[in-house]
């Protein structure tokens, strides 16, 4: 009788079989054998052979030893959802191999991070030989005496008749991660005992249906075309049991997704947290914005003199902002508030010169904003203590100071104001950090809109850092690091130039081709759009069309609505420089956070639950009517698609379609529904049987979901797209668009977001629309990445415990496919 010692593959903790979590390993269905708990890093040979097959995942080595031993090496468990992150194979098919010999490489960490367990199971998986454990619940090294492999006598091959009738079926695998040792397992448990024999075939490869090592060896992935042939008298009861289990969507036996683990360790513990609110990695020279106050004047003691400097600010301020758009455009309308000047005037008449009337009414409405309990109301403070600042420089006829900073600096500030960002003289910082201030502030909306990566609600310890220090501002994590050591700078010095380097390719490879997955799944990369101007910048990038158009901003700061023609001029114009790719034309959303002065909307105590979105429109049906007759007249110079907001329930999607129908005639336009409540979300198949697409704007579905405002700095810390209860609702919109072969974007911020990105193509969405200055790197996200890894890592993402667990596993898979 023949004997042989197996030498321990790895370092670690032995454990039995048994203890193994999985029930496919420790029930045996597997084969017989042990298995180690690792500390060490790479998958040795325990003996001298031919290495039969390695997985494509690289997770799993099939060994057969000199005298015909078959034997499997299978490293962590569930670890082929890991599609091969952080395995590096160091032998091939058909390798003779000598004791000891290094097989696979592999990252601790992320096996830790991203498996069920790190759990390796040493198995002998033929016939004809049986093994005996020598080290049990113990630490072993590399090549300590692990398992006695002894001959035994040979087992004939129930299965090796040759009567019988021919069965061959052909199909396509359909499991998620194809053959590996799970269904390999399955597949073998079908035909042992049975009166047929079977083989495999892929391509070129044939494995027998009882030899686990030759099935693993098959290489049939998802999607891979593989022929059942089976001769004996249950030949087709066992091609039907085999068929079952490749061409299952769901793998029989498998444990949940792996749940990212140890994610602390993941966080840099010497980066100070705050909340991110652009995405972006950006290395600079810090730098202090600390503007001198102004010193109000004690005036002339005439009042009328003082109003005469007053006027003669305004005129001189509306002239500067005259033709501005957006932030600036917003500050224009606060000058013709008749309430606040109404109020400066008042503080002339007590006495007060001009400039310092300014500056105390500004300073005092904008601290009563501070105190609403709407903290994206109070984020409009700073608006009101900038234009005060701009007022009083107008009155003096003086400039604001001139900041000046070199290229890559990176700005530190207690807040930042919009008119200071707007007047940084040279080159746009190449980040910005704020110790107060929030992700939805005007003045994030301006960097945003610049793609510079931007970190806010930083708290005081960010006066620590002093100027000239180097600072690591990370926009997706949220956090920014001052002083790194060699090693973070060289870390962050290479993921930016792996991102430079990616977006240069996305923009090289720009040929009007629709953006794709490295496999080939198309999805579409598409803009958000405020203007013209922003979409023939976003069409040069790679833009598809545009995602979704803001038009409330066409019907903001004003004291009448837009008419007809305004709208349709507008809507033709941005159509006019898409050059016929689609416009998706949100309907006017407004109320919430986001008054209109000509709409009579009352006092609510909570305007985010009030009437908002559809809401307003459905009860001002002279708006939507004249918005949808503008839409269809633009309908002449490019594909115009319709996005209703804030849809809750189908009877408001049907409400706006009755109208459209009416109006539209024979012209064409899509119709779909916003899924930003919780409602649409668990409702989308309800939604989707009578919409044309949905496009889910992540930012109001996350506040609702998670009971937080979005705008408010004490809950800012949690509230983050990327939480699982999040996901599970994006998850469930798209599943329910599938049954009726709708579309599925997301327009909202999670869009933009890299971490996001693979999750979100995972989960089922078709389409990203992200701002203009993210369409380049955005395509390059998308191309950097396989289907069939975002569908595994969309699962383990569905599976975490917490946002700060999702974030975990996706800067996991982000260093990985860098590494």
């Amino acid at each position: 009788m023949m004997h042989d010692t197996l030498s321990a593959p790895l370092a670690g903790w032995v454990i039995a079989l048994a203890d193994v979590p999985d029930p496919v390993f420790a029930q045996g269905m597997m084969g017989s054998g042990i298995a180690i708990d690792p500390v060490g890093d790479t998958l040795h040979a325990p003996c001298d052979g031919i290495v039969t097959s390695i997985h494509a995942a690289g997770h799993a080595v099939a060994l057969t030893t000199g005298e015909g031993a078959e034997l499997l090496m299978h490293i962590g468990i569930d670890s082929v959802a890991m599609a091969g992150a952080g395995f590096e194979r160091l032998v091939a098919d058909g390798t003779r191999v000598l004791r000891g010999d290094a097989l696979v490489r592999f990252d601790l960490d992320l096996l830790v991070q991203r498996a069920r367990s790190a759990v390796t199971p040493v198995l002998l998986v033929g016939d004809g030989f049986a093994l005996t454990p020598l080290a049990t619940d113990r630490l072993v090294t590399v090549g300590d005496p692990l398992l006695r492999l002894t001959r035994t006598t040979a087992l004939a091959d129930p299965t090796a008749m040759d009567v019988g009738p021919d069965v061959r079926l052909t199909l396509t695998v359909a499991l998620p991660h194809g053959i590996h040792a799970r269904p390999a397992a399955r597949i073998a448990a079908a035909a042992r005992g049975r009166d047929a024999k079977v083989t495999l075939v892929c391509g070129a490869a044939r494995a027998s249906a009882l030899s686990m090592t030759g099935l693993l060896g098959l290489g049939a992935g998802f999607g891979a075309s593989v022929s059942i042939e089976a001769r004996g008298c249950d030949a087709e009861a066992v091609v039907d049991a085999i068929a079952a289990i490749l061409l299952a969507t769901v793998e029989e036996g498998a444990p949940p997704p792996p749940v990212p683990r140890s994610v602390a360790n993941r966080i840099d513990p010497r980066a100070m947290p705050g909340v991110g609110a652009v995405p972006g990695l950006a290395i600079g020279i810090a730098r202090w914005l600390r503007p001198q106050p102004i010193m109000a004047p004690s005036g002339s003691g005439d009042r009328d003199t003082e109003r005469v400097a007053l006027a003669t600010g305004l005129v001189r301020l509306r002239s500067a902002l005259a033709g501005s758009n957006g932030v600036l455009a917003a500050h224009r309308a606060l000058l013709d508030d008749p309430d606040l000047l109404h109020a400066i005037e008042g503080e002339i008449a007590t006495g007060s010169a001009a400039v310092a009337a300014a500056l105390t009414v500004t300073a005092a409405q904008a601290e009563t904003l501070a105190r609403n309990p709407d903290p994206r109301i109070a984020e409009r403070g700073d608006d009101l203590r900038d234009i005060g600042q701009r007022l009083a420089h107008a009155i003096l006829g003086t400039e604001p100071e001139a900041i000046r900073i070199d290229p890559g600096t990176v700005l530190l500030a207690d807040d930042l104001l919009p008119s200071q960002l707007a007047g940084l003289h040279g080159t746009a910082p190449g980040a910005i950090a704020v110790a107060r201030g929030g992700p939805t502030s005007h003045v994030a909306i301006m960097a945003a809109a610049q793609g510079i990566p931007m970190v806010v609600a930083l708290g005081t310890g960010l006066g620590e850092i002093a100027d000239g220090v180097c600072v690591i501002v990370d926009g997706d994590g949220g956090t920014v690091r001052a002083d790194p050591d060699d090693a973070a700078l060289a870390a962050a010095e290479a993921r930016v130039a792996r991102l430079r380097a990616a977006e240069a390719r996305a923009r090289l490879d720009n040929d009007g081709s629709p953006a794709a997955t490295s496999d080939g799944h198309a999805i579409g990369v598409q803009v958000n759009l405020g203007s013209a101007t922003d979409a023939t910048a976003a069409v040069a990038d790679g833009a598809e069309g545009c995602g979704l158009l803001r038009t409330e901003l066409l019907f903001l700061d004003r004291t009448t609505p837009p008419g007809r023609d305004e709208q349709t001029a507008t809507y033709r114009a941005i159509a006019g420089a898409l050059a016929g790719r689609p416009l998706t034309i949100r309907l006017l959303d407004v109320g919430g956070d986001k008054p209109a002065p000509y709409l009579a909307i009352p006092a609510e105590e909570n305007p985010a639950l009030g009437l908002r979105g559809v809401r307003v429109l459905l009860a001002q049906s002279e708006l939507l009517e004249t918005q949808l007759a503008a839409i269809l007249d633009a309908t002449d110079t490019g594909p115009c698609r319709i996005m209703v907001p804030m849809v809750a329930s189908l009877a408001e999607l049907d409400a706006v379609r009755v109208v459209l129908d009416r109006l539209r005639g024979d012209r064409q336009v899509a119709l779909g529904a916003m899924i930003e409540t919780p409602a649409a979300a668990i409702g989308a198949d309800l939604i989707a049987a009578r919409a044309d697409f949905l496009s889910i704007g992540s930012n109001d579905l996350t506040q609702y979901v998670l009971a937080m405002d979005r705008g408010n700095a004490s809950v800012a810390g949690g509230i983050d797209g990327l939480h699982p209860a999040v996901l599970r609702l994006i998850a469930a919109t798209c599943d329910g668009a599938a049954q009726h072969n709708v579309p599925v974007g997301v327009c909202g911020g999670l869009a933009a977001d890299p971490l996001a990105v693979p999750i979100l193509i995972g989960l089922g969405v078709r389409s990203l629309s992200v701002p203009p200055v993210r369409i380049a790197a955005t395509r390059a996200l998308v191309a950097g990445i396989s289907y069939a890894t975002a569908v595994a890592h969309a699962r383990a993402a569905l599976a975490a415990e917490s946002a700060a667990a999702v974030r975990a596993l996706a800067r996991a898979l982000a260093e990985e496919d860098h590494a």
